[in-house]
């Protein structure tokens, strides 16, 4: 009888250690399904602050940018101007409505610099293609900028019209005679 008391204590035992085990696998089952949506929520607040951040900077780029199509066809009108004024004979130079228009056209170029509006340096400086478009080479320093034919412009430090340009390409190298030979200006005289 005291051998069956012992095996039933065992069994009672056995018994209890069982529901706690099968419990303890419960909780770590639980607990990792808890870290992993804990993560996932984690995951999913990031991106929705991603989300939100770039919103927030495409809708700011979206206004800065908002007037860029009207600005560069406003740029027309700006280069007529400067036509005309630079046409302008000296004999009209001093007339009461020549400084008019004049006053007109820094005002109007004011307003567009208030907007970001920004010229492109072109004369004298190195070839760049992201503000600068060739559309023709002369002699002169190779890789420089030697005229500007068009102005170029920035709007937020974006190109919006890059400055149409004349590049130079190098000096023509002058041929040295040889011993004997006439030089073009002694043939010539």
């Amino acid at each position: 009888m005291a051998e069956e008391k012992e095996s039933l204590e065992e069994k009672v035992g056995q018994q209890k250690e069982a529901p706690v085990e099968d419990l303890k696998k419960a909780l770590e089952t639980e607990k990792a399904r808890a870290e992993s949506y804990l993560a996932s929520w984690q995951r999913a607040q990031a991106d929705f602050l991603n989300l939100k951040r770039r919103t927030e900077q495409e809708k700011e780029e979206t206004v800065k940018f908002a007037n860029a199509m009207l600005i560069l066809n406003l740029l027309a009108v700006m280069d007529d101007f400067e036509r005309a004024l630079n046409s302008i004979s000296t004999h009209l130079a001093g007339l009461t409505w020549v400084d008019g228009v004049k006053l007109i056209y820094r005002k109007f170029l004011a307003i567009l610099e208030a907007q970001g509006l920004q010229d492109i340096k072109a004369v004298g400086e190195p070839f760049d293609p992201r503000y600068h478009e060739a559309v023709t080479q002369a002699e002169g320093e190779e890789g420089v900028v030697l005229e500007e034919v068009q102005k170029g412009y920035k709007l937020h430090d974006r190109v919006i019209r890059p400055a149409m340009v004349v590049v130079g390409k190098g000096k023509k190298k002058e041929r040295v005679p040889e011993e004997g030979e006439k030089t073009p200006e002694e043939k010539g005289g």
